[in-house]
């Protein structure tokens, strides 16, 4: 059997008095969601997965090899945030090739790559347009083309699409799934929305005062929660519990 496509072992956090306790597995080339009420650890799992905050002690994996002696630059995982943080005096290619090279000195084949990414994320015939001339949708589709370029096998998703609407919303999830298609992606998404979950996670764990209460197939724990606590966060009424 492969190794999952990210693996979190006994990973521990604290600040002050909370703390965070982590076991988690996302298969190679799926989507897993990640629900779970503010506070539950939900942007801190994924903080501690990428890199930006160190954890007390366990181990991140990726397709098998560790990557805790990692920074964030050099493990092969890329993180989108609800705020897609573009550079705003820099065109749509250029913010994606940022992604390549951050001097932005590219050479002719890392050009044509930028391009391709933005082709690839429905942009081309944009490259040159400045963030503020593009829609809401279309600079999230710019931090998307970023990702892409970078080549990493694992994509963290902390809410980026939360700001849209509907429509948009689900339009960018659909743009998600099929790249994680196309590239063999395996995502973890954060979300607040059973929805989102519905629409592109084949999995969905959810996270309660930072620990992971709830693994199973998207239908599974959506229809039949096993915890409590996941009855209670969906507002649905489930069977008694023992």
């Amino acid at each position: 059997m492969s190794a999952p496509g990210l693996e979190l072992r006994g990973l521990r956090f604290a600040f002050g008095d909370w703390n965070l306790a982590i076991d988690l597995a996302v298969a190679s080339g799926t989507v897993t969601a990640l629900l779970g009420g503010s506070g539950a650890g939900k942007s801190t799992l994924l903080a501690l997965a990428a890199g930006f905050e160190k954890p007390l002690s366990g181990e991140v994996a990726v397709n098998g090899c560790l990557v805790n002696d990692l920074p964030p630059a050099r493990r092969p995982i890329t993180m989108l945030f609800q705020d897609h943080n573009l550079f705003p005096h820099l065109s749509a290619q250029q913010n994606v090739a940022l992604g390549l090279d951050p001097s932005l000195r590219l050479t002719p084949r890392q050009r044509m790559d930028a391009s391709a990414a933005l082709e690839h994320v429905g942009l081309n015939g944009k490259e040159n347009r400045l963030p503020k001339a593009l829609s809401g949708g279309e600079r999230q589709r710019v931090a998307i083309a970023r990702a892409l370029v970078m080549r990493r096998s694992v994509l963290l998703l902390d809410e980026p699409f939360v700001a849209l609407g509907p429509a948009l919303r689900r339009e960018m999830l659909d743009l998600v799934n099929k790249l994680r298609r196309d590239r063999n992606l395996t995502v973890l998404m954060v979300t607040h929305d059973p929805a989102d979950a519905r629409r592109i996670a084949d999995t969905t764990a959810f996270i309660h005062e930072g620990r992971i209460l709830a693994v199973d197939s998207t239908r599974n724990i959506l229809d039949q929660p096993p915890r409590q606590e996941l009855s209670d966060y969906l507002g649905i009424a489930a069977p008694a519990f023992r």
